[in-house]
C-alpha cells in the first residue's frame, strides 16, 4: 500500500498566545525578523508523510546524530509572498521554487513530496500570518521553505527520517544601491559535475569565508569565475547579467547557460522571458569569460551589468575587482548618482508590477 503523502485536508493550526508586534518597515532588515507561526510536516519511511502541522514559531528539537546536523543533508528554497495595492496578496511563481526543492532534495536522497498540497499548506501559512505582509512597494514577505534529514544515524546512507517546514520574514530591499562585485578565479563554488545547480546549504557554508574576506576588502560579493579562461558563472546570491554591444555589433542580454554550474534562478528565467517578449534586442544564455568583459568595457561596449535573485529582485553592479585592478561597469551615464542602469531599471520595474499585481500575469498565486 502506498504511503502517506503530503494532504493538506489534515492541516491543523495551534495559534500563538504571544503574537509579536509589527515592525515599522523601515526597520526591516533581511532575514533578521521573523513572524509568528511556522509549517511543520515530518517524515518517517515506514509511515510516509505525517499530517501538516502550523504552529507557533520557535526552535526545533533535532538529534544530535541526525543527518542534517552531520552529513548537511538539508535543501532549502526563497520565494516571497507580495501585497498588492487592493490589499490582496499573491505568491510570485511559487512552482518554480517547489520543483527545484525537489529537484535539490531528490539529489540528497531525501523523499518525494506533492508538490501542489506543499503549496497549499504555505498559502495557508501566509494567510495565518498575513498581518506581517507588508504595504509598501519594494517590501514584502520572505518564506523559506527547509528540507532536512533528521534520522539519528552516523552511517553514510540516506536519512530514512526528515521534516519539511517553513517559516516567514518581512523583508526591505536587499540592495538599495549599485553592487560592487570581487571577481573570485582562485576558489570555485561550483564545477563541472558537481551541485552548482541545487540549492543545498552545502553549497553555501564553503562560501562563506571567501564571501566575507571580499566584504571586509569593501566589496558585497564574490562573482564566482571558473577554469583557466575565466567564466563567468554566477554571484553569491544572484545570478549575473551583462547588457553590452556584443563582438558582432549587436546589443545582446547574456547570463550563464544551466550547464549545472549556476543555479536555475526563479528571477532570472522571469527576467530573460520579459527581455524575449520585447524583441528589442538578442537575448543569450552562453558562457562568456571575464577578458571579453574587460575588453567589452575597455572598448566601451559595456551597457551594463546587473545581479538578480528572489531577495535582491534587480540590482545594478558598478564596479568589478579582477586581476589587481577594479573596473568601473557604467551604469547610467546621464545620471552619476543612478541606482539602476536604464535596462535594469526597466526589467525591476516591470517585474516588481507583476509581483505587485500591477499588471495582471499568470505568474501570480493568490493565497
Amino acid at each position: 500500500m502506498a504511503k502517506p503523502n503530503i494532504d493538506f485536508s489534515k492541516l491543523t493550526t495551534t495559534l500563538t498566545q504571544t503574537p509579536k508586534e509589527l515592525l515599522d518597515q523601515s526597520e526591516l532588515k533581511f532575514g533578521k525578523y521573523f513572524t509568528d507561526h511556522m509549517l511543520c510536516i515530518k517524515y518517517t519511511e515506514e509511515n510516509g508523510w505525517e499530517a501538516p502541522e502550523i504552529k507557533p514559531y520557535g526552535p526545533l528539537a533535532i538529534d544530535p546524530a541526525a543527518f542534517v546536523l552531520n552529513y548537511s543533508v538539508e535543501a532549502f528554497e526563497g520565494t516571497k509572498a507580495y501585497r498588492a495595492a487592493d490589499g490582496t496578496i499573491n505568491l510570485f511563481r511559487p512552482e518554480k521554487n517547489l520543483q527545484r526543492l525537489a529537484s535539490s532534495s531528490q539529489r540528497i536522497m531525501l523523499p518525494e513530496f506533492d508538490q501542489e498540497q506543499f503549496l497549499e499548506c504555505i498559502k495557508e501559512l501566509v494567510r495565518v500570518d498575513q498581518r506581517f505582509v507588508p504595504n509598501d512597494y519594494g517590501y514584502s514577505m520572505y518564506i523559506r521553505p527547509n528540507f532536512i534529514g533528521t534520522e539519528p544515524n552516523l552511517n553514510l546512507v540516506y536519512s530514512r527520517e526528515a521534516l519539511l517546514y517553513v517559516y516567514l520574514s518581512p523583508v526591505g530591499p536587499y540592495f538599495p544601491r549599485t553592487v560592487k562585485l570581487y571577481a573570485n578565479a582562485t576558489e570555485a563554488r561550483a564545477w563541472p559535475g558537481g551541485v552548482g545547480s541545487y540549492k543545498l546549504g552545502g553549497n553555501y557554508a564553503p562560501a562563506l569565508r571567501p564571501a566575507m574576506d571580499v566584504v571586509n576588502k569593501g566589496y558585497d560579493q564574490i562573482l564566482w569565475l571558473l577554469g583557466d579562461d575565466h567564466y563567468v558563472t554566477e554571484v553569491g546570491t544572484m545570478n549575473f547579467f551583462i547588457f553590452w554591444i556584443n563582438a558582432d555589433g549587436e546589443k545582446e542580454l547574456v547570463t550563464a547557460p544551466l550547464d549545472g554550474i549556476i543555479l536555475p534562478g526563479v528571477t532570472r528565467d522571469s527576467l530573460l522571458a520579459l527581455a524575449r517578449q520585447w524583441s528589442e534586442f538578442k537575448v543569450s544564455e552562453r558562457k562568456i569569460t571575464m577578458p571579453e568583459v574587460v575588453k567589452a568595457v575597455e572598448e566601451g561596449r559595456m551597457l551594463e551589468a546587473f545581479g538578480a535573485g528572489t531577495a535582491c529582485i534587480v540590482c545594478s553592479v558598478s564596479e568589478v575587482f579582477y586581476q589587481d585592478s577594479n573596473i568601473a561597469i557604467p551604469v547610467d551615464p546621464t545620471d552619476p548618482n543612478a541606482v539602476y542602469g536604464p535596462l535594469t531599471k526597466r526589467l525591476r520595474a516591470e517585474l516588481l508590477d507583476v509581483q505587485y499585481a500591477k499588471t495582471p500575469s499568470p505568474w501570480n498565486v493568490p493565497i
